[in-house]
């Protein structure tokens, strides 16, 4: 009585939240579940075959994308495709599908240990882990230790499928075993934002990196011998190589419907952890194709003739791979920054650590509340810069045709939202599209 009780408040309170537009329900529903039944969440995931993705960077992508290849072989799958990561978000989106067998549920990385214990997921992904904003290392040292203390913990058959490229993410899992150690499997997915993981946590010495190695990036401290675990997942011209759960040799070519080398890291991630759910190989790659937005990011919306496409960069680890993605375009740029909430929000030094000089030359706009202190970063930078302070007004000043909108998170909750309700083009068919499901909040400016 107190889990129907508590599903039906969820409902009621979510359904409320959509119709005012106050956002998506994702949030407040799953809140007052868990305070009217504290567990509701481990009686949802009963019977579920659950995969966690987390990472301080691309687990709403990744999960995306493995929630497709899930799909497409394994049938009905609950997601949580809101990005709405916590507990509550992973009751609503559980609950939205109960007839699933299957769950990929993207996980705030600092949240990993309490959900992993409720959930029991038979596969944890763990991409990367880098800081945010001017925390100088603070958070990620409590996720190193969180993650070390979920691996512990773990007593049910699990495979962690992890980064071995990320010398962060290799430590956190050299932690102490519990009573049922999971396997590892290891991938080579790369470690873009470098600076965070330069020295041997247990030796606090710099780590030596070789990287003429095969696969590319090798790392190994000269006082312990810690060194890089030996991946059997990578990628090489835009083939993914990889093993099937039984040892057998893997290679098929990666086809995606979304931009940037960051992309392909994130499928590989996607890939390995489908084949530890028996998702034949070949079929689960075939299905990234069809994923071309991820919650807002990526696809296209229309606004008075130009195609808006917008990336998230919410951090230096991501604010360097949007420079990636940019850079290989030659559309008009928009770099769009909203200062509110807290610290992190209205913090701009991070665009300061972005190579941003890599695009020098180039025509671009500043616009959102810290226009102002965007656009004179561009413009030591090499840019050609104009300040637009309204987002809509930036937009609108570029030629008609595809643009993109660079954002951090605040801008990009407000600017997905706004688009959402002005774009008024047919959506594709037969494509997995993660766009908002709600009234959006009027745009801001």
């Amino acid at each position: 009585m107190r889990a129907r009780a508590a599903l039906a408040a969820s409902r009621a309170a979510g359904g409320l939240s959509a119709r005012l537009g106050r956002g998506r329900g994702t949030v407040i529903g799953g809140a007052i579940a868990q305070k009217i039944d504290p567990r509701l969440l481990r009686d949802l995931a009963k019977g579920r075959t659950t995969v966690f993705v987390s990472a301080t960077n691309g687990k709403s992508t990744t999960a995306m994308l493995l929630a497709a290849a899930t799909r497409s072989t394994l049938g009905l799958t609950a997601h949580n495709d809101g990005g709405s990561n916590m507990e509550s978000g992973l009751i609503v989106a559980l609950d939205s599908t109960r007839d699933a067998r299957f769950a990929v549920l993207e996980v705030d990385e600092l949240y990993l240990r309490p959900l992993s214990q409720a959930v029991r997921p038979r596969v944890i992904t763990l991409m990367n882990v880098a800081r945010d904003y001017l925390e100088r290392g603070v958070r990620y040292k409590r996720l190193l230790r969180h993650w070390r203390d979920t691996l512990a913990a773990i007593d049910w058959p699990c495979t962690i499928v992890a980064n071995a490229d990320d010398p962060l993410v290799v430590w956190s899992l050299r932690g102490p075993r519990g009573p049922r150690p999971p396997e590892l499997v290891w991938v080579a997915g790369g470690h873009r934002w470098a600076g965070d993981g330069l020295v041997c946590r247990d030796c606090m010495v710099s780590l030596r990196s070789d990287p003429g190695s095969t696969p590319p990036g090798d790392w190994w401290c000269p006082d312990c011998g810690q060194r890089r675990p030996a991946p059997t997942w990578w990628r090489d011209g835009g083939m993914v190589h990889g093993q099937t759960t039984s040892g057998e040799p893997i290679e098929v070519p990666l086809d995606l419907g979304m931009p940037g080398d960051v992309n392909e890291v994130n499928a590989l991630f996607a890939l390995a952890s489908a084949v530890q759910l028996g998702v034949p190989a070949a079929a689960g790659a075939a299905a990234f194709k069809g994923v071309i937005d991820v919650d807002g990011r990526y696809g296209r919306r229309n606004l008075d003739g130009r195609l808006v496409r917008v990336l998230l960069s919410k951090n230096p680890a991501s604010w360097q791979e949007t420079v990636d993605v940019v850079e290989a375009s030659d559309e008009p740029l928009i770099f769009d920054i909203t200062a509110r909430g807290d610290l992190n929000a209205r913090d701009t030094s991070f665009v300061w650590e972005a190579p941003i000089e890599r695009l020098a030359g180039r025509p671009v706009i500043a616009t959102g509340v810290r226009a102002h202190d965007i656009a004179l970063r561009l413009e030591l930078a090499g840019l050609d810069v104009r300040a637009i302070p309204d987002p809509f007004d930036a937009i609108r000043a570029v030629p008609a045709g595809p643009v993109t909108v660079a954002t951090n998170y605040p801008a990009f909750l407000e600017l997905r939202d706004a688009l959402a309700r002005v774009d008024d083009r047919p959506k594709p068919a037969g494509r997995v599209a993660a766009g908002p499901d709600a009234p959006p909040r009027a745009p801001a400016t």
